[in-house]
């Protein structure tokens, strides 16, 4: 199972930098187009889509290697029961607003998809495609919660130290 799931935010890591790759692409092609004197409907919502793309599905992987920002005043102060109870609790209630958010980008999905809703720029793209990814990183996401609140059970999760941003500047 740790390898399935460890494969899952791996697999939206890879998507997330080849999302990135086409905004790239797609920004550099909008500057080319602007000094070559040529128009390319559409790049700068589809530098967008990717955008989010990327960020929506960066989110896993970003939280299960501990890059994620915490605040950890209060984690720091306490000690045994209090601490796990309190990481319990921290971790019972990001996985009910992950579910949530992952619930309601899959709802805009679809709905987007019902209704046919496209984009109200030139490229009039059916907005359900973008929102695709969107909902996909959200539901990953929902999932990497879940998975660290059971290693947390188990007493298997690593508690990240309070120094640990610095060793990867």
């Amino acid at each position: 199972m740790r390898k399935l799931l460890d494969g899952l935010y791996n697999s939206a890591a890879a998507l997330a930098a080849l999302c990135m790759l086409g905004l790239l692409a797609m920004v550099l092609l909008s500057i080319l187009s602007r000094q070559l004197q040529f128009h390319v409907p559409g790049t700068d919502a589809y530098a967008g889509y990717l955008m989010a793309a990327s960020g929506f599905l960066a989110l896993a992987h970003t939280l299960k290697r501990g890059e994620h920002i915490r605040v950890t005043l209060v984690l720091s102060a306490l000690r045994g029961r209090w601490k796990k109870s309190l990481e319990v609790f921290a971790l019972c209630l990001a996985v009910l607003l992950a579910m949530l958010f992952a619930f309601y980008c899959c709802k805009l999905a679809w709905q987007s998809h019902v209704f046919n809703d496209i984009s109200t720029g030139n490229d009039a793209t059916p907005l359900w495609v973008p929102q695709l990814a969107m909902a996909l990183g959200s539901v990953i996401f929902a999932i990497a919660f879940i998975d660290e609140i059971v290693l947390e059970l188990q007493g298997r999760r690593g508690a990240p130290t309070s120094g640990e941003a610095l060793r990867h500047e």
